[in-house]
């Protein structure tokens, strides 16, 4: 436990508990990188690096459920992904996504990292183990692995094991979300904001490619400042906005052309899902043709696309018995089911 704070009558007054955590040095000593799990993310970010800067015109694909819920669910998702990059790397670079810490609008679950037994309980220790045991797991399959990056000293845990980060819509303008992306050593990908503003992202990513001091803990969970370089691999990704979506091809040119004027490689992934699909994953296939067609037309800035997807199609509230949840079907946002998957991205290689 931690020791009593200080008696003050103008601290903590909204405060119920402190509790400790595990820290990044205990977690990683508890599920070390293996080799193939080093492997398989050096191998990767490589690669995506290489699309990116348009060395590799492969397209990439960072595919898998709106969030995680279930360690089971995940990994068997991830063993058909696995086996289903092996017959598609010549022509899709796939990441799973594998997203455990989730922003709300207002309440609501935060995520398998925050609330792992989904029951309000908050064992964020047990959410930072089985998260990293999990994303260990799938990297071992030679399956890379990509996440939002949410809370600001999540990243000294799992930082080795990623192999392309997002900056999400809601925290795209935040400056403690920018220095941190500055310190990620994968390629960062930054979403347009709420509004459908494109200049969010590219400042984003304008400040993310700088030098940086921000305040953040060691591998032993001491307060330290980090200096970072900055991280040239910053770009946009387009989800739409509240005036609807934004994927079509002057949008995507629209992006390319502020990238450009800022200085940055115009890259540009897609987003099938939120609101350039109105959030409905049964038109998410619809985003996803628009993005094969405009790059067999000749867009190279086009360079990426993220579908939600899991081993079934659709969504569900967590009920109150968590016996009667379904199987493979999302907690949070809606998506299209394995075999939708499967069909899609079997039928983009094929037309490559």
């Amino acid at each position: 436990m931690l020791p009593k704070s200080h008696h003050s009558a103008t601290e903590n007054l909204h405060v119920s508990a402190f509790e400790t955590v595990i820290t990044p040095r205990q977690l990683k000593d508890a599920y070390p990188l293996t080799a193939t799990a080093e492997q398989t993310v050096s191998k990767a970010r490589r690669a995506v690096r290489s699309i990116l800067h348009g060395e590799d015109d492969r397209l990439l694909v960072i595919a898998g459920p709106c969030s995680i819920h279930d360690f089971d669910q995940a990994l068997t998702y991830a063993r058909k992904l696995a086996a289903l990059r092996e017959d598609v790397g010549d022509q899709l670079e796939l990441v799973m996504r594998v997203y455990v810490d989730k922003p709300r609008t207002t309440v609501g679950w935060r995520g398998y990292l925050t609330d792992p037994h989904l029951n309000g309980a908050y064992d964020f220790s047990g959410g930072l183990r089985r998260t990293r045991e999990l994303m260990l797991a799938i990297n071992d399959l030679g399956l890379p692995v990509a996440t939002e990056l949410l809370d600001p000293f999540v990243p000294q845990y799992l930082f080795d094991l990623l192999s392309w980060v997002c900056i999400g819509a809601r925290t795209a303008e935040s400056q403690t979300h920018r220095v941190m992306a500055s310190a990620v050593s994968a390629p960062v990908g930054f979403k347009n904001g709420t509004s459908g503003s494109l200049k969010v992202a590219v400042d984003a990513a304008v400040a993310a490619k700088g030098a940086h001091a921000f305040f953040t803990i060691t591998d032993d969970a001491h307060a330290c400042i980090v200096h970072t370089r900055g991280n040239p691999d910053g770009h946009v990704v387009l989800r739409g906005g509240q005036d609807g979506p934004n994927y079509s091809a002057p949008n995507v040119a629209e992006a390319a052309r502020l990238m450009t004027q800022a200085h940055l490689t115009p890259a540009v992934v897609v987003d099938c899902s939120h609101a350039n699909s109105g959030s409905d994953h049964t038109r998410q296939h619809l985003v996803w043709d628009d993005v094969l067609s405009q790059r067999r037309v000749g867009s190279r800035v086009l360079r990426g696309a993220m579908i939600e997807s899991h081993l079934n199609p659709g969504k569900q509230s967590i009920p109150a018995d968590l016996t009667d949840l379904q199987y493979g079907v999302s907690v949070t946002d809606a998506c299209i089911g394995w075999d939708e998957t499967e069909q899609l991205l079997r039928a983009a290689a094929e037309q490559r």
